[in-house]
This record gives structure tokens, C-alpha cells and sequence, in this order.
């Protein structure tokens, strides 16, 4: 049977959600070529081996065996990543042919194993095993053990099993992954195993009973043995699926204790796992202790006082279903702590909109760990001469794709999207919960000035910026009765401009903020140190005036 899987792989993994798995079901010895069996034992004895610390699993002459006589007359299951690709899992299922070499029946004594089949009613011959699972670490952790333990299973169903038999290690909780496969310890069977260094105990599963908490996935699989064993040595997809359509709406990623993994682990959606608790415990230590100087030390000293927890355990594993990525981070608190080393502004709620001003704005305001909440909206679709992001992203709204790189800052953010952009329909909604600040970056008048009249009506204040330079403060919050835009547009109202011609918007924007012009990257970035200055000044109490301030870089380099 297999060690229990562990997420928590660094290195990323081909981009592939598909097992490719060989079957062959090895002839008796003297009965055909047995040379399939070589592959299958180097890859066990390397593994089995685990750097020396299994010496009984080494010849006098160095290399490295694991060669039973339960090989011969037993199906063999070896999984790669891709086909053609090196081996990266195996398992075997013994029949009930070879019944006489089943390590359960060794471990038992033949009196007592005939006993335990009697007392529970099987019939040898309706009785099979799997082995050892032998999963190299990498595969481990994206849950091909899972796979291949209910392949294994499955198989045994097929072929018309009454019930699995095997035995299974206890330190690293090996037994308690194999009971949500509806395996039960055998009272009166556990001990310790020299050999293996660990108590070892004999697990039994009643076909009868399903399968426990993998009782679908072993059906599944059940289900498509027959095309596994019929490829031969051919590889054959064991959980291949057609080619999904793009992702084009969510961006919230789905948070797991390390305790509900199994199942989105088996599911295959996992494509990489990135674990980096240790330098973020450091980072924490650092981000509490400023001056201290061995943060490794302390962190290290963090991890040992989680009394029982291993470090996989702590805090939180974040899935991303657009990239397929699962990512462990620490706990929220501890989290926000140690990114922005600062926490008393993620309490705070902030809108935002605006195309790629707007999106500048909030992946900086993120970043610097400036408010906990985020609505976007008026974003519009992403096209090449805006696009934050791969080519891939093309065609996803703005708003998504800005709120999927919040959530990839921060993972624990609150983060809401109006996709139907602000309208006449939509601003209520928008505004809808309540906003400790607005950031607005609007490309029309109606939406700019809409969303100040409903700012100064909840006491909201605004800020915007442009990339020339220009950063506009509305304290709302302080000045119910104060003009829109500084009155620079007069005594108008929204509804006077929701139906303006061309030239007209374009007159009126250039007298708001010159937002006809295109403006580069570095403008943008510009609007973002802007906006975040003052959203900051603006939720921690420290003076920010209302008005127009300019940081015109141009003027002030170009030189006399």
C-alpha cells in the first residue's frame, strides 16, 4: 500500500492534467518474457531505498532490489506524466492466483490469515492485494497516489474481488489515507516492523461496503480498467478529459485546509503546487522583529511550537482555477502581516474604476496592503493596447483579470465585479454595501460625474490621477456641499451628459483631465503611486487637502 501523499511541491510540473498509465499483467515464472518486470523493480527498489534509510533493500554488491515473488501472475501499474516520459509511480495488484505470496498472509502466519478470511466470510479465491504504493515525491504531490491506489482498487472490483486485503504502514498516517478508501484496520494486528521502521498493520476493504470517501473516483476507474489492461504497453490516459474552453469569468480562488485537498488533488485540476511556508514564516518573523538578525532561526523555532501540525497543515492552501495553481500560504492575519508588514487598513472597503488607470490603481493599493474589500467595474474588455497580462488573457474583461491579480497578491481579499460596467442600471448596485473610498478613472463623463454625485450623497471621498501627472483629491467625506470636480465643469449634472456627441465628450474630458490622450505604461504606474499616496493618507487620518496637485515630471526634467 502507499505512504500517504503530502502536498507541498516547489517545482512546477509539465502543464498536463493527465495520468498516462502502462498495464501488463506478468506470466508466471517460466511462462514468457519477464523483462516488463525490470522497469518495474528499479523503480521500486530506488524508491523503497529512500536514501539508505531501508539497508534490507540493497545486495552485498551495492545496487539496489525489490524482487518478490509476488511479481509473477499480478496485474502492474506504472503511471508517467506524459507518454514516453520516465516513470513516475507504480503499483501492483496481486490475484488471487498468487495468494500463498500475499504479504498480508506473511505478516498474519497462514493459521491466522485463514482465520481472518473465515471470520469474515471471503473465499480466498474472491480475495486480492495491492502493494506498496511507490510514488516518486514530485507526483506524490499533485495525487497520483490517489490515482493509483484506486486504480488499484478499481481493478480488484473489475475482476471480481469480494474484498482487498494488504497491510500499511501507521507513522506518516498511511492507514488513515487508506481508510477513506473503505479500508478498516484488523483488530489485534498492528506492530512494529524492524524492516520497515514503523508499526505496520493489516487493512481490510469490503468490496460490498464502496469505496469510502474515493467511493467515485474507484468507480470511475473500475470503469475504464478494461481500456487501461487492454492498451497493453501502450500508455493510456487515466484521467483524460477534451480540451476545456478558456476561463473567462472567475477570479476568486477557492481556499482548502490542508485536510480537504484530497479530493481536488484526485480531480486532476491541480497543474502546479507551490509551497513556500518556510520563507514566509521568516518573512513574518522578520515583518514582527525588524531588527532581528537570524529570522531563519526564529521561524524555524515558529514551526516547532505548532504542536502537532506539520508544517503542510498550517494556514491556508489557495486552488486558482484559471491557472490550475495551488498555492500554501500562511493563515490571513499572518499572511498580510508579513506581505505588506502592515495590517490596520485591511478592514477597509475600496471601489474602483476605471480601465488601465484603474487597474494600476488597484493592483497598487494591493500590493501595498491598502484595503481588504475591492469592487471593480467600467473596466471594458482587454485588448492588446491595454492588456495587463499573457496574450491568453485577450478577450477576458478588465475587471476579471484585474481582480484575478488581486487575488493572486492576496488570496484572502474581497474582491467584487460589476461585469455589466456602471450604468444607469448598475451604479446603485455598484455603490450598494457601503465604500470607504472611490477611485475613479472613468473614459466617459456620465460615469465620471454619476459616480461623484453618489460619493458626496454617502459621504464617500475620491481621488483620481492621470498619467501627466495630475492627482485630484474630493473629500466628500469632509465637504458634503462641495462641488463636483472643483466646479471646473460648473453646476452640471449626470443626466445633462449622458448623451453627448463625440466631439462633445472629447471637449469635456480634455477639460477634466486631457483623458483623450492615449497614455504610455510609465503613466499609468504613475497614476498608481498617485491614487496609492493619497488612498493612504485619505483611510489612515493624515492630512490630504482637497484639490489638484501636480507631479508634471516632464516640465521638471526636461530642465530650463
Amino acid at each position: 500500500m502507499t505512504h500517504l501523499t503530502r502536498p507541498g511541491l516547489r517545482e512546477p510540473v509539465p502543464d498536463t492534467p493527465d495520468w498516462h498509465v502502462t498495464a501488463f499483467l506478468a506470466p508466471r515464472p517460466g511462462d514468457g518474457d519477464h523483462s516488463a518486470l525490470d522497469e518495474v523493480r528499479a523503480l521500486r527498489a530506488r524508491i523503497v531505498v529512500d536514501h539508505g534509510r531501508r539497508p534490507a533493500f540493497r545486495r552485498a554488491d551495492g545496487t539496489q532490489a525489490d524482487d518478490r515473488n509476488l511479481d509473477f501472475g499480478a496485474w502492474h501499474f506504472l503511471a508517467r506524466r506524459s507518454p514516453g516520459g520516465p516513470p513516475l509511480g507504480y503499483v501492483r495488484l496481486s490475484t488471487p492466483d498468487t495468494g500463498a505470496f500475499f504479504r498480508s498472509r506473511d505478516f498474519l502466519g497462514d493459521q491466522d490469515y485463514e482465520k481472518l478470511l473465515a471470520a469474515e466470510g471471503f473465499p480466498a479465491e474472491g480475495v486480492f492485494e495491492p502493494s506498496r504504493l511507490v510514488v516518486e515525491h514530485g507526483a506524490r504531490r499533485l495525487g497520483l497516489g490517489l490515482h493509483l491506489n484506486a486504480l488499484a482498487i478499481g481493478a480488484a472490483h473489475h475482476l471480481g474481488a469480494r474484498a482487498v486485503i494488504g497491510t500499511s504502514g501507521t507513522k506518516d498516517g498511511q492507514d488513515r489515507f487508506h481508510e477513506r478508501f473503505g479500508f478498516r484496520p484488523v483488530r489485534g494486528t498492528r506492530r512494529y516492523v524492524p524492516q520497515y521502521t514503523e508499526d505496520v498493520v493489516v487493512m481490510l476493504h469490503r468490496v460490498a461496503d464502496g469505496g469510502g470517501q474515493h467511493h467515485d473516483l474507484i468507480t470511475r476507474l473500475r470503469d475504464e480498467f478494461p481500456v487501461v489492461a487492454g492498451a497493453g504497453a501502450r500508455t493510456t490516459r487515466v484521467t483524460s478529459r477534451g480540451a476545456a474552453a478558456p476561463d473567462r469569468d472567475t477570479f476568486r480562488p477557492v481556499l482548502h485546509a490542508a485536510a480537504e485537498l484530497d479530493a481536488l488533488l484526485a480531480s486532476g485540476a491541480v497543474r502546479d503546487i507551490h509551497d513556500t511556508i518556510d520563507d514566509q514564516l521568516t518573512e513574518l518573523v522578520r515583518a514582527r522583529e525588524p531588527a532581528c538578525r537570524d529570522a531563519t532561526e526564529i521561524a524555524r523555532e515558529k514551526r516547532e511550537q505548532l504542536a502537532g501540525t506539520e508544517p503542510w497543515e498550517y494556514g491556508t492552501w489557495a486552488w486558482y482555477p484559471w491557472s490550475g495553481r495551488l498555492v500554501h500560504v500562511l493563515p490571513r492575519e499572518e499572511f498580510r502581516l508579513a506581505r505588506t508588514g502592515r495590517k490596520q487598513l485591511s478592514g477597509r472597503r475600496i471601489g474602483v474604476l476605471g480601465r488601465s488607470d484603474g487597474d494600476s490603481v488597484a493592483l497598487t493599493l494591493a500590493r501595498e496592503g491598502i484595503g481588504g474589500a475591492f469592487k471593480l467595474a467600467d473596466f471594458g474588455p482587454s485588448g492588446l493596447n491595454r492588456l495587463r497580462g499573457g496574450l491568453h488573457d485577450i478577450g477576458v474583461d478588465q475587471a476579471v483579470l484585474t481582480a484575478r491579480q488581486l487575488t493572486e497578491l492576496d488570496p484572502y481579499l474581497d474582491v467584487e465585479v460589476e461585469r455589466a460596467g456602471l450604468s444607469p442600471e448598475t451604479i446603485e448596485r455598484f455603490f450598494a454595501g457601503g465604500l470607504d473610498l472611490l477611485v475613479e478613472g472613468c473614459a466617459t463623463p456620465w460615469a465620471k460625474i454619476a459616480a461623484r454625485e453618489y460619493a458626496r450623497d454617502l459621504g464617500i471621498p475620491v481621488v483620481m490621477a492621470t498619467g501627466r501627472g495630475t492627482l485630484d483629491v474630493e473629500r466628500f467625506d469632509r465637504e458634503p456641499d462641495r462641488p463636483l470636480l472643483h466646479g471646473l465643469l460648473g453646476d452640471v449634472k449626470s443626466v445633462d451628459v449622458l448623451e453627448l456627441t463625440a466631439s462633445s465628450r472629447t471637449e469635456l474630458l480634455r477639460t477634466i483631465e486631457d483623458a483623450d490622450r492615449p497614455q504610455p505604461a510609465p503613466g499609468a504606474a504613475l497614476v498608481g503611486a498617485l491614487c496609492g499616496e493619497a488612498a493612504r493618507r485619505i483611510l489612515l487620518g493624515r492630512p490630504c487637502e482637497s484639490g489638484r496637485f501636480h507631479a508634471d515630471l516632464d516640465e521638471q526634467l526636461h530642465g530650463p
